[in-house]
């Protein structure tokens, strides 16, 4: 299942993303993987999740980025959800391209069973009408 946080910088969406991973803690029964800018939030998040600083590794495209989560997943199936903050920036892509990319990783997510939870600056008319019951309030 996808949950997606929107809304402009400075929102708190980033806020709400840690909330959610460190919530899921409890209940996990899998892994949990959050992927960030930089390792800022690093004392900020549960021990029990892994966090992965994505600017020790460089993407041209979304594309790339697609292919370094899913080689993720392939080398840990109990992942059992992963957490994206600043998703648009984490993958390179622009505004206008995000409704493709978001429908890719949904179909990901459904395929190997993996909740998604991303955080990104967007409105609602940028999520796909098919995504938009996963915008959180």
């Amino acid at each position: 299942m996808m949950k997606l946080i929107i809304g402009n910088e400075g929102t708190g969406k980033t806020m709400k993303l840690l909330d959610l991973a460190n919530n899921a803690v409890t209940q996990a029964k899998g892994n949990l993987v959050y992927l960030d800018k930089n390792g800022r939030h690093m004392f900020e998040i549960n021990n029990k999740i892994r966090l992965i600083d994505v600017s020790e590794f460089s993407f041209s495209d979304a594309d790339e980025f697609f292919g370094f989560v899913c080689g993720i997943l392939s080398q840990d199936r109990d992942i059992e959800a992963m957490f994206f903050d600043s998703f648009l920036k984490l993958a390179n892509i622009s505004k206008e391209d995000a409704a493709k990319e978001l429908e890719k990783f949904d179909a990901l997510g459904k395929k190997y069973n993996i909740d998604l939870c991303i955080a990104l600056s967007a409105e609602e008319s940028d999520i796909p009408e098919s995504l938009r019951s996963s915008i959180l309030s």
